[in-house]
């Protein structure tokens, strides 16, 4: 259904972006970038979180030539505050217990670098609502091992699931990467057509 004369590679070392890309059934390669993102310094959490998948994506960019590299970051917003990926069983806890029985933004923000060096970028957010979380919940939850490789410490395509009452906007924006906004910037960019049968 679609192809591309450009070579595509993912700045991302999550399987969940990966497993998503594949839905467009395009060739594409990984390579994943070393930067330390807690060196970015913005005014505004959206400001933050383009900073961030820029500097991932230009890191990958020096080591590729002739590519069109396709990077992101997610993050997890409740009242204006970032919530990271939870570093211990107490701080994943008080996560959960933050973001129960209310509603909070999940960004995330995708960088183009196309083989000239023209830098596009976009960032989609979703409204996540949680329901209100039993204690017991949340210490079997955080027990399974489950939120410590995930912004906000919950995935919503695991069983962390079971956590959310509902979502407004793209559900794969919460996986990690909000595909059918990419989509339209690959075809808006040229990067991607429609494959004539």
């Amino acid at each position: 259904m679609l192809k591309t004369n450009h070579k595509l590679i993912l700045a991302s070392a999550s399987p969940r972006r990966k497993e998503l890309l594949g839905m467009l059934a395009l060739p594409f390669e990984v390579l994943t970038s070393e930067v330390e993102e807690t060196s970015v310094q913005a005014s505004s959490m959206q400001e933050y979180v383009k900073g961030v998948a820029l500097l991932k994506t230009r890191d990958v960019a020096k080591k590729a030539t002739n590519a069109t590299i396709i990077g992101a970051d997610t993050i997890v917003v409740d009242n204006d505050e970032l919530l990271h990926k939870p570093k211990s069983r107490e701080e994943a806890i008080a996560h959960l217990l933050r973001l129960s029985n209310r509603e909070h933004v999940v960004m995330t923000a995708v960088a183009i670098i196309e083989p000239s060096g023209k830098e596009n970028i976009f960032v989609e957010e979703t409204t996540v609502v949680f329901h209100s979380l039993s204690k017991e919940l949340i210490e079997a939850y955080v027990d399974s091992g489950d939120p410590f490789d995930k912004a906000g410490g919950y995935g919503i395509q695991t069983i962390g699931t079971l956590l959310v009452k509902r979502i407004e906007g793209d559900y794969n924006n919460v996986v990690g990467l909000p595909l059918a906004a990419l989509f339209s910037q690959l075809v808006n960019l040229q990067i991607v057509q429609f494959a004539k049968e």
